[in-house]
Protein backbone atom coordinates (compact mmCIF):
# COMPACT_ATOMS: atom_id res chain seq x y z
CA UNK A 1 0.00 0.00 0.00
CA UNK A 2 1.88 3.18 -0.90
CA UNK A 3 -0.71 5.68 -0.13
CA UNK A 4 -3.67 5.18 2.81
CA UNK A 5 -7.18 4.68 1.70
CA UNK A 6 -9.46 7.89 3.13
CA UNK A 7 -12.98 7.23 3.36
CA UNK A 8 -15.18 10.80 4.23
CA UNK A 9 -18.63 11.55 4.03
CA UNK A 10 -21.39 12.38 6.10
CA UNK A 11 -22.04 10.70 9.46
CA UNK A 12 -23.97 7.50 9.49
CA UNK A 13 -22.85 6.92 5.79
CA UNK A 14 -21.06 4.00 6.60
CA UNK A 15 -17.68 5.18 6.75
CA UNK A 16 -16.28 3.01 9.52
CA UNK A 17 -18.34 -0.63 8.00
CA UNK A 18 -17.09 0.08 5.02
CA UNK A 19 -12.94 0.87 6.33
CA UNK A 20 -13.24 -2.36 8.31
CA UNK A 21 -14.46 -4.51 5.41
CA UNK A 22 -11.91 -2.59 3.18
CA UNK A 23 -9.38 -3.55 5.42
CA UNK A 24 -9.97 -7.08 5.58
CA UNK A 25 -10.31 -7.55 2.01
CA UNK A 26 -6.64 -5.77 1.63
CA UNK A 27 -5.72 -6.90 4.85
CA UNK A 28 -4.22 -3.90 6.06
CA UNK A 29 -4.68 -1.70 9.01
CA UNK A 30 -7.80 0.01 9.87
CA UNK A 31 -7.81 3.41 11.83
CA UNK A 32 -10.99 4.73 12.13
CA UNK A 33 -10.76 8.48 13.78
CA UNK A 34 -13.70 8.88 15.83
CA UNK A 35 -13.07 5.77 18.32
CA UNK A 36 -9.12 7.21 17.96
CA UNK A 37 -10.47 10.41 19.63
CA UNK A 38 -12.78 8.28 22.06
CA UNK A 39 -10.18 6.33 23.51
CA UNK A 40 -7.74 9.30 23.89
CA UNK A 41 -10.08 11.16 25.89
CA UNK A 42 -11.66 8.09 27.20
CA UNK A 43 -15.67 9.12 26.61
CA UNK A 44 -17.89 9.21 23.76
CA UNK A 45 -17.28 11.87 20.93
CA UNK A 46 -21.54 12.37 21.98
CA UNK A 47 -19.85 13.41 26.10
CA UNK A 48 -16.92 15.46 24.76
CA UNK A 49 -18.94 17.78 22.42
CA UNK A 50 -21.34 18.07 25.77
CA UNK A 51 -18.69 18.06 28.50
CA UNK A 52 -15.72 20.05 26.23
CA UNK A 53 -17.55 22.04 23.30
CA UNK A 54 -17.28 21.27 19.23
CA UNK A 55 -13.98 23.49 19.41
CA UNK A 56 -12.57 21.76 21.36
CA UNK A 57 -13.26 18.23 19.76
CA UNK A 58 -12.18 19.85 16.52
CA UNK A 59 -9.06 20.42 17.88
CA UNK A 60 -8.23 16.74 19.00
CA UNK A 61 -9.26 15.85 15.44
CA UNK A 62 -7.39 18.03 13.85
CA UNK A 63 -4.19 16.83 15.86
CA UNK A 64 -5.25 13.43 15.72
CA UNK A 65 -6.26 13.25 11.96
CA UNK A 66 -3.59 15.37 10.47
CA UNK A 67 -0.70 13.45 12.89
CA UNK A 68 -2.54 9.81 11.27
CA UNK A 69 -3.34 10.49 7.43
CA UNK A 70 0.76 11.52 7.35
CA UNK A 71 2.40 9.11 9.35
CA UNK A 72 0.33 5.98 8.84
CA UNK A 73 -0.77 3.22 6.07
CA UNK A 74 -4.13 1.58 5.71
CA UNK A 75 -7.67 2.24 5.59
CA UNK A 76 -8.72 5.44 7.38
CA UNK A 77 -12.25 6.56 8.13
CA UNK A 78 -12.43 10.02 8.98
CA UNK A 79 -15.31 11.40 11.16
CA UNK A 80 -18.28 12.85 9.41
CA UNK A 81 -16.94 16.43 10.12
CA UNK A 82 -12.90 15.89 9.43
CA UNK A 83 -12.54 16.87 5.92
CA UNK A 84 -14.42 20.38 5.92
CA UNK A 85 -11.05 21.26 8.08
CA UNK A 86 -8.88 22.87 5.32
CA UNK A 87 -5.78 21.33 7.35
CA UNK A 88 -7.32 17.45 7.57
CA UNK A 89 -8.81 17.78 3.95
CA UNK A 90 -5.10 19.19 2.71
CA UNK A 91 -3.25 16.38 4.28
CA UNK A 92 -5.79 14.03 2.85
CA UNK A 93 -5.65 15.05 -1.07
CA UNK A 94 -1.56 15.43 -0.15
CA UNK A 95 -0.93 11.42 1.39
CA UNK A 96 -3.77 9.71 0.42
CA UNK A 97 -6.35 8.82 -2.10
CA UNK A 98 -9.82 9.69 -0.99
CA UNK A 99 -13.54 8.47 -1.24
CA UNK A 100 -16.83 10.52 -0.85
CA UNK A 101 -19.31 8.22 0.47
CA UNK A 102 -22.26 9.38 -0.79
CA UNK A 103 -26.19 8.69 0.22
CA UNK A 104 -29.28 10.73 -0.11
CA UNK A 105 -30.52 12.91 2.15
CA UNK A 106 -33.44 10.35 2.65
CA UNK A 107 -31.11 7.76 3.39
CA UNK A 108 -29.31 9.63 6.34
CA UNK A 109 -32.32 11.10 7.60
CA UNK A 110 -33.73 7.73 8.22
CA UNK A 111 -30.29 5.60 9.58
CA UNK A 112 -30.35 9.12 12.07
CA UNK A 113 -33.67 8.31 13.74
CA UNK A 114 -32.44 4.83 14.79
CA UNK A 115 -29.03 6.58 16.07
CA UNK A 116 -29.12 8.89 18.86
CA UNK A 117 -25.52 9.26 19.21
CA UNK A 118 -25.00 11.93 16.81
CA UNK A 119 -23.96 15.05 18.91
CA UNK A 120 -25.11 17.48 15.86
CA UNK A 121 -28.40 16.00 15.34
CA UNK A 122 -30.06 15.97 18.91
CA UNK A 123 -33.22 17.64 17.65
CA UNK A 124 -35.11 18.54 14.40
CA UNK A 125 -33.29 16.25 13.02
CA UNK A 126 -34.35 16.48 9.35
CA UNK A 127 -33.67 20.25 9.11
CA UNK A 128 -30.54 19.95 11.08
CA UNK A 129 -29.13 16.95 8.68
CA UNK A 130 -30.20 18.95 5.84
CA UNK A 131 -28.42 21.73 6.94
CA UNK A 132 -25.38 19.74 7.56
CA UNK A 133 -25.84 17.95 4.52
CA UNK A 134 -25.73 21.26 1.92
CA UNK A 135 -22.93 22.93 3.90
CA UNK A 136 -20.23 19.71 3.25
CA UNK A 137 -21.29 18.55 0.04
CA UNK A 138 -19.20 20.95 -1.76
CA UNK A 139 -16.34 19.96 0.65
CA UNK A 140 -16.83 16.28 0.22
CA UNK A 141 -17.16 16.52 -3.81
CA UNK A 142 -13.12 17.45 -3.43
CA UNK A 143 -12.54 13.90 -2.71
CA UNK A 144 -10.37 11.70 -5.27
CA UNK A 145 -13.50 9.95 -6.02
CA UNK A 146 -17.42 9.54 -5.08
CA UNK A 147 -19.32 6.78 -4.32
CA UNK A 148 -22.59 6.25 -4.15
CA UNK A 149 -23.76 4.40 -1.47
CA UNK A 150 -28.00 4.23 -1.94
CA UNK A 151 -29.64 1.00 -2.75
CA UNK A 152 -26.03 -0.36 -3.30
CA UNK A 153 -24.67 -3.70 -1.22
CA UNK A 154 -21.64 -3.54 0.60
CA UNK A 155 -20.08 -5.82 -1.29
CA UNK A 156 -20.15 -3.87 -4.44
CA UNK A 157 -19.57 -0.87 -2.78
CA UNK A 158 -15.83 -2.23 -1.52
CA UNK A 159 -15.34 -3.87 -5.23
CA UNK A 160 -15.97 -0.33 -6.73
CA UNK A 161 -13.55 1.26 -3.62
CA UNK A 162 -10.69 -1.31 -4.54
CA UNK A 163 -10.63 -1.26 -8.07
CA UNK A 164 -10.39 2.40 -8.18
CA UNK A 165 -7.88 2.97 -5.77
CA UNK A 166 -5.61 0.36 -7.33
CA UNK A 167 -5.75 2.05 -10.16
CA UNK A 168 -4.67 5.49 -8.87
CA UNK A 169 -2.43 4.56 -5.69
CA UNK A 170 0.82 4.96 -7.19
Amino acid sequence: MNKSLVLTGMMGVGKSTIGRLLANKLKVRFIDIDNLIEKKEGKSISKIFQVSGEAYFRDIEQKITKDIVQNSKGVIALGGGGFINPEIRNDVLKYSISFWLHAKLETLVKRYKKNKKRPLLKSNIRSNVKKIYFLRKKIYAQANFRINCDDIEKKEIIDKIIKLYKKNEN
